[in-house]
C-alpha cells in the first residue's frame, strides 16, 4: 500500500502503480507524448450468497467500496452485523457476509439508473429511508474553514491531477480533510467514505462532505442517508439536487472556487467570519476540470 498524503487518514494513492498505466500518444502539434491514464475495471457485489450489482471502479478500497453501496441502496442496516468482507482479486468479486439473513430478490427488480458518471444505480424505492432521515441542525460552517478546505483538498496530490478522468470525494471535520476517496463515478467515491464510516464506526452529524462533481439528486441522497449536514462541491446544482437539499434541511453550498461559492439551502448553518480581502485567488495550478470546462 503506497502511503498517503500526510494530512489525511486515508487519502488518493496517485503513486500506485495498479491504479493507472502508461499510454504513448501525440499531442496538438504532433509530437510523441507519454500519458498516464486511469485504469477501470469491473468489481461484482455479493451480499451473502446474493449477487447485487457489477460496478466499474477504480479498483482500490473495495471492501469500503462494497459496504458503502449495500448501505447506501438500503440493503444494509448500520446496525448490522457484518462476520467477514472477501475479496478475490484474481475475479474481481467481493462478499459482504452478514449475520441477519437477506433476500434482495424484489428490490433488485426495481431499479433507476442515476446522473453520476460509470451510471449509477439506485436499487428500490428512491426516496423510501430518505423522507425518514432527521439530520443535525446544531453543526455549524465557518467559512475560513470552507476556503481552507478549497485549498488543502485542491492541492492534494491525487489521480485527478496525475492522469484525470476521476471525481473526488472528501469527509471533513472544520477546516481538516480526513477522508479523500477517487474513482471514475463520484456515486463509487461517496460510497467507499461511507463503507469507511461504517466499518470505523464515525459518527456523520459533525462533518462536511466535499465533492468535485455536480450536486445531483444522487450526492444529496446518498449524503443525507450518510447523516452528513453540509454538502460542497466545486460544480454546479441540478434543480431536483436542490429540491431535495431543502427538504431533508441539508447545507448545499455548489461553485466553490477561489473566493465565490453559492448556497442555496440551509444557509442558516453558515458563519461568514472570513475576511475576503484576506482570501487568495484560486492559483491557475489548482484549477481541476470542472473550474475550466463545463460542471462535471
Amino acid at each position: 500500500m503506497q502511503k498517503v498524503f500526510e494530512d489525511y487518514i486515508l487519502g488518493p494513492l496517485p503513486e500506485n502503480p495498479s491504479l493507472t498505466q502508461s499510454v504513448v500518444g501525440q499531442d496538438q502539434e504532433g509530437t510523441k507524448i507519454i500519458t498516464s491514464v486511469v485504469i477501470e475495471r469491473p468489481l461484482t457485489i455479493f451480499l451473502n450468497g446474493q449477487e447485487i450489482v457489477t460496478v466499474m471502479t477504480v479498483g482500490d478500497y473495495p471492501d469500503m467500496l462494497a459496504v458503502g453501496f449495500l448501505l447506501n441502496q438500503n440493503m444494509l442496516r448500520m446496525d448490522d452485523e457484518i462476520i467477514s468482507i472477501d475479496y478475490d482479486s484474481d475475479i474481481d468479486v467481493v462478499v459482504v457476509r452478514t449475520k441477519r439473513e437477506t433476500d434482495f430478490e424484489q428490490q433488485l427488480k426495481k431499479k433507476t439508473l442515476t446522473s453520476g458518471c460509470a451510471q449509477g444505480t439506485v436499487f428500490g424505492d428512491l426516496m423510501e429511508k430518505f423522507e425518514k432521515i432527521s439530520i443535525s441542525s446544531s453543526t455549524i460552517l465557518k467559512t475560513t474553514w470552507l476556503y481552507s478546505l478549497s485549498q488543502k483538498i485542491n492541492s492534494t496530490p491525487s489521480l485527478y491531477l496525475k492522469a484525470g478522468a476521476i471525481h473526488g470525494c472528501v469527509l471533513c471535520r472544520e477546516d481538516q480533510p480526513l477522508v479523500y476517496m477517487e474513482d471514475v463515478g463520484r456515486h463509487n467515491a461517496i460510497d467507499k467514505i461511507a463503507g469507511y464510516m461504517c466499518l470505523k464506526g464515525i459518527s456523520a452529524e459533525d462533518k462536511i462532505f466535499y465533492t468535485t462533481g455536480r450536486l445531483t439528486s444522487e450526492m444529496v441522497i446518498k449524503t443525507v442517508q450518510m447523516g452528513i449536514p453540509i454538502l460542497i462541491s466545486r460544480s454546479g446544482f441540478t434543480a431536483w439536487g436542490v429540491e431535495l437539499a431543502i427538504e431533508a434541511g441539508l447545507t448545499l453550498i455548489g461553485r466553490a472556487k477561489g473566493r465565490r461559492f453559492t448556497v442555496l439551502s440551509g444557509m442558516e448553518r453558515i458563519l461568514y467570519d472570513a475576511n475576503l480581502k484576506e482570501v487568495k485567488s484560486e492559483p491557475k495550478n489548482m484549477k481541476r476540470k470542472s473550474s475550466i470546462e463545463t460542471d462535471g
